[in-house]
């Protein structure tokens, strides 16, 4: 236990010393997530609520053959602006983004409404802009009452009651929170916890391997008569102390990211607070050894600090996998997953962020998988360390 600190101490020292290593485990790895994620989420609640209440803009063509459909979106809301071009020119103008939404009103429309006919217009725009995608969605919900309320007129012209083109009215019944909901706005955010883990331990675990062998001082340290499991020990410890600064400090900076963003105002609220945070802490504080002793086992293999540095990056991207696999299938917690690392980790703290029980068996499991996978990979590295290849 001596050498282990011995060797721990010296790993942190060397480390603090660095600046380079320094800014990136403690600056750049826990705050770029955080800050990242709050630009992404006011961008999201930004356009959802300017969306809400900006009025649709609509660039009409003929519009002088449906007058009383203009005279309903104008009292809509709706800012019309008529088209000097016709509908061939109209449909250029949307693909080279200068129309925005183009509502092309056809020759025979006139005859057709007056026939009571379906009555056929062109609603023109580009899915793929972002700027367009919101007018053209709402511009489309407004056609469709028009075009229910012209139905209903008819059918009381005719005397027959509107109600029987209704038979079956559907009340849509929301049981989710209000946090659970926010969950998918802010979800993301268990994938920037881990990732800052992760980026936390990154270049002390590269720097305890293959800077050593750079600087030439890994020959006469592995001829020091000590155990090679305390040496490995050691640096695998100093990795996990960096990684839990950056999770503290991440989880810090989410504390106050989250606390500027206005979720309510998309009729969510985040329940991320000091304790929830804790939670957190507690929750990813298992996975830190197993993210530590695999950067180690992989950095042991390097010899160079540069090509340490393309294998571990690679190495990054492993644990993240399971959280994407998660995303894709919508997973629950369960048992099951419970021994899978990073992603046991990813869905508990998704049930706190949504309000959801989490059993104590699920953390203990978790738990008990992850420091149990950190376990094997530090017995391999341990043995990596024994070999004579370790000295050049």
């Amino acid at each position: 236990m001596l050498t282990l600190w011995t060797v721990f101490r010296k790993e942190l020292l060397e480390n603090l010393r660095d600046r380079r290593t320094l800014f990136s485990a403690l600056v750049f790895g826990p705050l770029l997530g955080p800050l990242l994620f709050g630009v992404m989420v006011s961008r999201i609640v930004a356009e959802n609520t300017g969306a809400a209440r900006q009025r649709v803009a609509l660039t009409v063509v003929h519009g002088e053959r449906a007058p009383d459909l203009l005279a309903y979106l104008t009292a809509a809301g709706a800012r019309l602006r008529r088209a000097p071009f016709g509908a061939r020119a109209a449909r250029a103008a949307v693909v080279r983004g200068g129309a925005g939404v183009v509502l092309i009103v056809p020759r025979d429309y006139p005859r057709r409404f007056a026939r009571s006919e379906p009555a056929r217009v062109l609603l023109v725009a580009d899915s793929a802009d972002n700027a367009t995608r919101g007018d053209a969605a709402r511009a489309g919900a407004l056609l469709q009452s028009y075009a229910s309320s012209i139905a209903q007129r008819r059918l009381q012209v005719r005397g027959v009651d509107p109600l029987i083109a209704a038979p079956v009215t559907i009340d849509s019944i929301d049981v989710a929170s209000a946090s659970a909901r926010a969950v998918s706005v802010i979800g993301l955010m268990t994938y920037f916890v881990l990732f800052a883990v992760l980026m936390g331990g990154l270049y002390f675990a590269i720097d305890a391997t293959a800077g050593e062998r750079e600087r030439g001082s890994l020959e006469p340290l592995l001829m020091v008569p000590i155990a090679r499991g305390a040496l490995v020990g050691g640096k695998i410890l100093a990795t996990c102390a960096a990684m839990a600064t950056s999770l503290a400090i991440c989880l810090a900076a989410f504390l106050g990211v989250l606390h500027t963003l206005s979720l309510e105002r998309l009729g969510m609220r985040s329940d991320f607070g000091p304790l929830m945070a804790l939670e957190f802490f507690a929750i990813c504080l298992p996975f830190v050894p197993l993210g530590a002793a695999l950067m180690t086992f992989v950095a042991s293999f390097t010899r160079s600090y540069r090509e340490a540095q393309s294998y571990v990056a690679a190495v990054l991207l492993v644990p993240t996998l399971p959280i994407a696999f998660a995303s894709i299938y919508s997973l629950r917690a369960s048992p099951a997953w419970m021994f899978v690392p990073s992603l046991s980790q990813h869905l508990l703290m998704t049930n706190l962020l949504e309000r959801r029980p989490i059993g104590a068996i699920d953390v203990l499991v978790s738990a008990a998988s992850s420091l149990l996978v950190a376990l094997v990979l530090f017995v391999f590295t341990e043995r990596q360390w024994r070999r004579e290849s370790m000295l050049g």
